[in-house]
């Protein structure tokens, strides 16, 4: 039996939050449907090139999120664009040069796709020094721009919209090397649901107006349980499927305050089913992270956002807001004010999910590798040409 050595497309990840690593197997599987011929293989690029302080700095990156917002959103803003700062902090992140170069030619790829940004810097400093020529893609997984994510060896951008794309050429990128294909986001936000039968296999009712709350892989939405418990003055009962992600200790909190809350609750921890659930849902309630939200438009799901982190989630909810797929809250009270609001005004509901249209995000993932596949192609002639 003859053995077929497939072309491998090299995908790069980062385990901090879900979203880079959402893409990534997006990507995947998108590849694997489209192009059988190919093999994509996915690394997560922090796990391999630090293996040994991954954890710690991970660790120190989600609570420094999570406890400090106002100085992350500060860094996050002073190296937007591209200055002496930025450059500081990308030379001192941009390290590991000696590990991804064994990577590459241990799996031997036609092109890499970075769905993290420091994947994308190595990738480019690798490329400027002369040690490999191997084709880059970047995949952008913000409806916004920032200079973490610009390389000048980088032959290929891929992003969520007009506006990212738009915000690249302003930065000097070439318009020929950006393609808006939408945020790449797996085959089951694509399908087609049947509410009753989705609402029997988790018990749930499929009569009662339905809103999802999610708050990332951490299960944070706005003060954890004091904001949950405002729902109680909504005027008339909803049913509140709450995920919790990998925080047991909001769940067990929420368990025990809303035992006797007048909605119909069911609360999850970290699940594989979301895009059920974004199916038999009126309405989500969430911290926009660029993934997420994406997934949400192709569900045609409305969202209300809440307590965004400084930094691309605030970027990412005035994009969402401002294409009428979202509305934002700015207070708990808020909160509970705009949900009674917005269900009860099917009209507006309807206006947001016709907005969702507008984005085409069902292919966006069978998109994005079609433009992936041509850049060894492209890249190829140009070396010829120079």
């Amino acid at each position: 039996m003859k053995v077929v050595n497939k072309e491998k497309v090299l995908i790069l990840t980062g385990n901090y939050g879900d979203g880079h690593i959402q893409v990534a197997n997006a990507m995947h599987e998108a590849i694997q449907i489209r192009f059988p011929a190919l093999e994509p293989v996915i690394f997560d690029f922090m796990e391999w090139v630090h293996p040994y302080s991954n954890q710690v700095s991970r660790f120190l990156y989600l609570q420094g999120v999570k406890k400090f917002p106002q100085v992350y959103g500060y860094i996050y803003q002073k190296t937007r664009r591209a200055n002496r700062f930025s450059k500081v902090m990308k030379t001192v992140l941009s390290t590991g040069l000696g590990r991804m170069k064994k990577l590459i030619e241990e799996v031997q790829p036609s092109v890499v796709v970075s769905t993290f940004p420091l994947a994308a810097a190595v990738m480019s400093k690798l490329k400027s020094y002369g040690l490999t020529n191997v084709p880059t893609v970047t995949t952008i997984t913000d409806h916004t721009d920032h200079s973490c994510w610009i390389y000048p060896f980088t032959d290929q951008y891929i992003v969520g919209s007009n506006a990212v794309r738009d915000a690249l050429i302003n930065r000097g990128v070439e318009e020929n090397r950006i393609a808006n294909t939408g945020i790449p986001i797996r085959q089951q936000f694509s399908q087609s649901f049947h509410r009753e039968e989705i609402c029997e296999k988790y018990g749930l009712d499929p009569q009662m107006p339905t809103v999802l709350v999610m708050g990332g892989g951490c299960g944070l939405i706005g003060d954890g349980s004091s904001t949950i418990k405002g729902f109680e003055e909504l005027p008339n009962p909803v049913q509140l499927i709450i995920v919790c992600g990998h925080n047991e200790k909001l769940r067990t909190q929420l368990k025990e305050k809303l035992k006797d809350s007048k909605h119909r609750i069911h609360l999850t921890g970290y699940i594989n089913y979301v895009h059920e659930l974004m199916a038999i849902s009126d309405l989500m309630i969430t911290k926009p992270g660029g993934v997420t939200t994406f997934e949400a438009i192709a569900m045609e799901l409305p969202m209300l956002l809440y307590k965004p982190i400084p930094g691309q989630e605030e970027d990412n909810a005035k994009f969402l807001v401002r294409t009428g797929v979202a509305i934002q809250a700015t207070t708990d009270r808020d909160l509970t004010n705009q949900l009674s609001k917005i269900l009860s005004n099917p009209n507006l509901l309807q206006q947001m999910k016709e907005n969702a249209k507008q984005f085409h995000p069902k292919e966006s993932a069978f998109a994005s590798v079609e433009v992936l596949i041509q850049v060894p192609v492209t890249a190829h002639i140009l070396s010829i040409g120079q």
